[in-house]
């Protein structure tokens, strides 16, 4: 039987990064889970590509956006699941039984956050995080997205566009099972801008996004460093 998961991860210079995201995956490897790794890349100038060819990976080019990137790399993909994780994000050891477990209900998944930080608010932030999937289905990016492929199709995909191309997607899924299973995800820019500030703007950047604001216009904002 093939292996039924692709996996696809969107890059810009995520050199540093990286390296320990594709080790993590080595387990789906070993179990069986992983037919393909594909990244799909903004533009890198740093060791981003080097490191995926010596992974094996299939690399797709085309301009920076992550909403455009996941959107092409998904379209290369041949697994009856896509797994979508962002490059500063590791899973934790341990994640594939969950996975395995849950593949037979032909659902969509994340997994639950945690910070590589440790910062009394990294725990504090991860917790709101989680609480906000649960209630609200409401996952991010940077707790990874899998579900069938089948099912990426019917909603229409990830949108082209450069920011919140999660939000948009997850409401068009339906319910999201969030996993017993950990997805670590860099704390650097928590750490450089601030937690509540950081918090407090990614509040804000969702709350204008449901109200309304382009998705191009809160990427201006929500890039600039404070």
């Amino acid at each position: 039987m093939r292996a039924p998961i692709s996996v696809i991860i969107p890059t810009l210079n995520a050199g540093d990064a990286l390296p320990a995201c594709l080790m993590a995956l080595g387990e789906g490897l070993q179990e069986g889970l992983i037919r393909e790794l594909i990244i799909s890349d903004g533009g890198s100038d740093d060791s981003t590509l080097r490191t995926a060819q010596a992974a094996g990976a299939e690399i797709v080019t085309g301009p920076p956006s992550r909403g455009g990137q996941l959107r092409r790399g998904a379209a290369r993909a041949q697994g009856d699941w896509l797994l979508f994780l962002h490059a500063d994000t590791r899973l934790a050891q341990g994640w594939t039984a969950p996975v395995l477990a849950h593949l037979p209900s032909e659902t969509p998944a994340a997994f639950r956050l945690a910070f590589d930080s440790r910062h009394p608010m990294a725990r504090v932030t991860a917790a709101w995080a989680n609480l906000r999937s649960r209630a609200f289905n409401l996952p991010y990016g940077d707790q990874g997205l899998l579900l069938p492929r089948k099912l990426y199709d019917v909603a229409g995909g990830y949108p082209d566009q450069p920011l919140m191309e999660d939000v948009a997607l997850a409401r068009a899924l339906g319910p999201i099972t969030l996993l017993p299973a950990t997805a670590l995800t860099s704390a650097e820019r928590y750490e450089r801008d601030g937690w509540l500030r950081r918090g407090s703007r990614n509040l804000l950047t969702l709350a204008r996004y449901a109200a309304g604001t382009p998705p191009e216009t809160l990427a201006k904002t929500y890039q600039k460093k404070p």
